[in-house]
């Protein structure tokens, strides 16, 4: 936050004894994760807050100049890790952008509806934990059951259930077999009557109603200044949406809308995240019900993707390979160069600017995470309100205190 912002938000000093102040988080159960809120007081209001994002220390841009391209999807898994193949689909587009590597078809499409899914996902979470600080147990439950069928369909496509690491350089660790298919057919026909429940239990409920209408209130104007993207700029009217203004992966192939609103405030930024989970498992059922043939890699002659394992045991050429892509130092080597590149992840624009020195690994791995940029916005849409408004624009915004680890 600016400084003459903070400075134009402290008391006058004659009023300086008849505030208090009051830490909100880092342990707090309206909090989910360790950030922490510095909450000036005049009685119930709030009259400034200073965020505290330094309670993770994880340096997972610093081991971004330290894994190769490869291994550090590993660690982009554990930036948002609610929606963990968002963060690699982020990572290896950049990547893939940096190599100039060209998908198939049918990686494009695996990983659209895997990001699809996350969006979902943790769009689910969002406002399961957002319903249940303000007291709305049962919409949580619902909500988190959903989760648990996205996270069984994760694990049959990669293994692993939270962590993925599914994405690798020009492709995916392997196919996926009949089985994922058939789970993910199953949570599109499934999902809407949920969804419909959910909306049946909040929409009109009077508490869920006035605890977040006018709550939280971000102009369109002060959306843009702030740098906001995804469901929270688009709950304030931006008509921006990566995946129409600058498609990547398989996209353009589908018809889908931008969900927007124009009150922004909390109640808004919920209607937005309920109506863009329809739009995202529209999505998933088109993609899924097209999935194309073919591989799911790049031609092992591209010498960036390691050849598949039959081949890897029968052919000298593909043992070389295996050892040259595997062996620290003996990597496929990238053009000197920097790139920046972003998906719309389901909090919003989630970019990496890569500065590449020629080898496997980058020389500097910069990460634009949409939380980081949100949990700034708080000290503006919370002056003025009631402290118990805190916990309904703080779950309106979603941050991940993974994404504020700097």
């Amino acid at each position: 936050m600016p400084l003459e912002l903070l400075e134009s938000m402290e008391p006058e000093a004659s009023d300086k004894e008849y505030l208090w102040t009051l830490n909100f988080g880092p342990q707090h159960p309206a909090t989910h994760t360790t950030l922490r809120l510095i909450l000036t007081l005049d009685g119930e209001t709030v009259v400034k807050a200073v965020p505290d994002i330094g309670y993770l220390h994880s340096g997972f841009e610093k081991l971004g100049e330290d894994l190769n391209f490869n291994q550090y999807v590993t660690i982009v898994d554990r930036m948002n890790y609610i929606s963990p193949a968002a963060n690699e689909v982020a990572w290896h587009h950049v990547v893939e952008k940096l190599l100039g590597i060209e998908l198939t078809p049918r990686c494009k499409y695996l990983r659209t509806i895997l990001g699809e899914l996350m969006r979902i996902h943790d769009h689910l979470l969002c406002i399961g934990a957002a319903a249940l600080d303000l007291g709305a147990f049962t919409a949580f439950l619902y909500a988190f059951y959903q989760r648990e069928l996205i996270y069984d369909i994760q694990e049959t496509a990669s293994g692993q259930r939270f962590h993925p690491s599914y994405t690798r350089v020009g492709g995916l660790l392997y196919d996926v077999n009949d089985v994922f298919v058939q789970k993910v057919r199953a949570f599109v026909k499934d999902f809407p009557k949920t969804h419909a429940d959910v909306c049946r239990l909040l929409n009109r409920n009077r508490i869920f109603m006035d605890r977040l209408k006018g709550i939280g209130v971000l102009s369109k104007e002060e959306a843009i200044n702030l740098s906001c993207t995804g469901p929270i700029a688009r709950a304030s009217g931006v008509v921006r949406d990566l995946r129409k203004d600058e498609p990547y992966l398989s996209y353009s192939d589908f018809d889908f809308k931008v969900i927007c609103a124009n009150d922004g405030d909390c109640y808004a930024r919920y209607l937005v995240r309920m109506e863009e989970m329809l739009e995202s498992l529209k999505i998933v059922h088109q993609a899924i019900e097209n999935l194309p043939g073919g591989p799911v890699n790049v031609e092992s002659g591209s010498k960036v993707v390691l050849p598949d394992q039959l081949s890897t045991y029968r052919s000298i050429e593909s043992l070389i390979q295996h050892f040259e892509v595997i062996m620290p130092n003996r990597g496929f080597t990238a053009p000197v160069d920097e790139v920046y590149g972003a998906v719309e992840s389901p909090n919003g624009e989630l970019g990496y600017y890569i500065v590449s020195d020629g080898t496997e690994r980058a020389y500097r791995a910069r990460t634009r995470p949409p939380s980081f940029i949100h949990f700034a916005v708080f000290p503006y849409l919370i002056v003025g309100h009631q402290i118990s408004d805190v916990v309904a624009v703080l779950g309106s915004l979603n941050i991940i205190a993974a994404e504020l680890d700097r």
